[in-house]
């Protein structure tokens, strides 16, 4: 009998891989001190934040930075940072549930994301020992506040275009900055920024060809900011542009070594990517609960309106999408946390192992930014609606969540720049060696010349949406195999296409997510005792399979012609064949248990 152990999911891998339930971690397993964590994080925004919301998006004056300090002195920042720098050393996962519980805090929520994560990060991965004792300690308790200044007026997306210049200066100890940041969360009461800038040569006046990245104190001189940005939401957050004129950064407080600014820059955006998706999944839940309760309260015709079938549609689909979301994103985090503990088991350092265990996952957490936020904004769209008039008024909770979701589908790049970098990192992970998508593409394309297996009888639980999600990885690696073949180095012009691929691999991601925690849940507690879940998990898979069906037929008519398009396009048929489902009936069971309990109780 063989001992060997099953090797452990790598990025990407999931399109070529067949999981089982016990490979991935489900929120219901979290353990009691996780759980306890998670409510200190929820009590805090009960205490701190939720009554304080109006004088947030007023911007009070001082009390933004006052909350931040206080959610430091209850550890709530230093989570993810090690114990020997003030903070508690805790796992991915760990810290990705405080970022989903602190997520329903609307603008708090953006200042204590953005001070934990591209704030404080740069300097916990890639800083010196002396630039991690001097810092990190005062970033943990919230005794400084960090902001991140990458993006310029002419460089967003196109980040290493940046036009901010360090020229060392003639005593040789200071760097001398110069240039604008704009869109610069926190830079309202930031003590600490990470700056991105270009080193120039003083003789030569040559810029480098890549960024550096520099630590720069609000006490070095040379910082002006413009006033605060008046926005569509997230009022409360401090976003300013910050002006650097001859500010001086000691020469020690260039961060990794020059030129490696733009590998900071991208390295970071990874993981914010995830950890957005975790923030918007909190905001999401909360909103739901705000619907469920609303519609419980709101009496038409002689009846509360949770009575109405259309209603308890909206809910259920509300709370579908954000248990397909949580799976996703709680698999994920293991997996980034399985993918660094062996890294450090193979004597990498704390920061390597965590930022090329982050990196082997990029993909998935550019599949989450795009899931996370559209979740987000469709669960506040629909809370809008349920509430109806009173949704439309400043008096309603679900006004506020409506405004401040929008920000989440431009965070941390575009939408549109995250779907096109998944099949990118995709692509770029399969020339590299790292990951066989050629093969099994080979293989699905030569089943498209054969007859179709008819499948075996199977009655096991969820058999028909395990046969679907795998015939779903079918769909994307005959599409993006053919569009790869066909266009080559040009793929990549083809944004259409690109989109239309990138859509198809979020709904496979999102859909094996489901199957395995319902399945893995299922077997934990009895198929009896989830029939919710079941249903959430149906409903999410048949309704993928009509998405990935539409988003195969448009990439393939992009780029196929003549019988390869017919074969392929009957191809996209097969692989996104789905069974009839009474939806109706699923939705009442899920929205019925919730309407019971008056909140979102999956």
């Amino acid at each position: 009998m063989s001992t060997e152990t099953k090797k452990a999911l790598q990025g990407g891998e999931f399109l070529i891989r067949e999981s089982e339930p016990a490979d991935i971690f489900i929120p219901e397993e979290l353990n009691e001190e996780q759980q306890m964590i998670a409510k200190s994080a929820t009590d805090f925004l009960a205490a701190e934040v939720w009554p304080k919301l109006n004088e947030i998006d007023a911007m009070q004056e001082g009390l933004m930075p006052a909350i931040v300090e206080k959610a430091g002195e209850l550890g709530l920042l230093g989570i993810s940072i090690p114990e020997e720098y003030g903070g508690f050393g805790k796992d991915f996962v760990t810290g990705m549930l405080v970022t989903e519980k602190t997520g329903a805090g609307h603008s708090f929520s953006v200042a204590m994301a953005a001070h934990t994560g591209i704030g404080t990060l740069p300097t916990l991965y890639y800083g010196t020992d002396e630039q991690k004792k001097h810092y990190l300690p005062k970033l943990a308790t919230g005794e400084w506040k960090a902001s991140y200044c990458l993006t310029e007026p002419g460089s967003g997306s196109d980040a290493n275009s940046g036009k901010t210049k360090a020229v060392l200066a003639p005593d040789g100890k200071h760097y001398m900055l110069n240039g604008q940041k704009m869109w610069i969360t926190n830079a309202g009461f930031a003590d600490l920024f990470t700056v991105f800038a270009k080193v120039v040569d003083p003789k030569t006046g040559e810029a480098d060809k890549n960024l550096s990245a520099f630590l720069v104190e609000k006490d070095f001189g040379g910082i002006t900011l413009n006033p605060e940005e008046h926005k569509m939401g997230i009022k409360g957050s401090s976003t300013r542009q910050v002006f650097f004129n001859d500010c001086p950064v000691p020469v020690g407080n260039m961060l990794s070594e020059r030129g490696n600014g733009f590998k900071i820059a991208v390295n970071i955006l990874n993981i914010g990517r995830i950890k957005l998706a975790g923030a918007a999944l909190g905001g999401a839940k909360e909103t739901v609960g705000y619907s469920v309760r609303y519609a419980n309260e709101r009496n038409q015709f002689g009846r509360p309106i949770s009575s109405f079938g259309a209603i308890r549609q909206k809910l259920a689909d509300q709370a579908t999408y954000c248990y397909v979301v949580e799976s996703a994103v709680y698999r994920c985090s293991h997996d980034i946390e399985r993918a660094i503990a062996q890294l450090s088991a193979d004597g990498a350092d704390h920061a390597t192992a965590q930022l090329k265990g982050m990196e082997q996952f990029a993909a998935e957490a550019a599949i989450l930014k795009v899931a996370g936020s559209e979740c987000l904004d469709y669960v506040v769209d629909e809370g809008v609606q349920i509430y109806g008039g009173m949704g439309y008024s400043q008096e309603s909770p679900v006004e506020r969540a409506y405004r401040d979701s929008r920000i989440n589908r431009i965070f941390e790049g575009t939408n549109e720049i995250n779907r096109m970098l998944i099949v990118d990192m995709l692509l770029k992970r399969a020339m590299k060696g790292q990951l066989d998508l050629l093969g099994p593409a080979k293989a699905v394309a030569d089943e498209l010349l054969g007859i179709p297996d008819m499948p075996e009888p199977d009655d096991s639980l969820l058999a028909d949406e395990k046969r679907m999600v795998a015939n779903f990885k079918k769909a994307v690696l005959m599409t993006a195999g053919g569009a790869a073949q066909k266009l080559g180095m040009e793929l990549a012009k083809h944004q259409e296409t690109l989109m239309h691929i990138a859509d198809m691999v979020i709904n496979t991601y999102l859909a094996e997510s489901v199957l395995l925690r319902t399945l893995k849940l299922a077997g934990l507690k009895g198929a009896g005792n989830v029939a919710e879940q079941i249903a959430m998990c149906q409903l999410y898979v048949h309704e993928a399979a009509d998405r990935i069906h539409k988003y195969a037929k448009e990439a393939v008519s992009n780029f196929a012609e003549g019988d390869e398009r017919q074969a392929m396009l009957m191809g996209a048929k097969r692989f996104s064949k789905n069974t009839n489902l009474n939806t109706a009936e699923l939705h009442k069971a899920i929205a019925k248990k919730m309407i019971a309990e008056g909140r979102y109780c999956y």
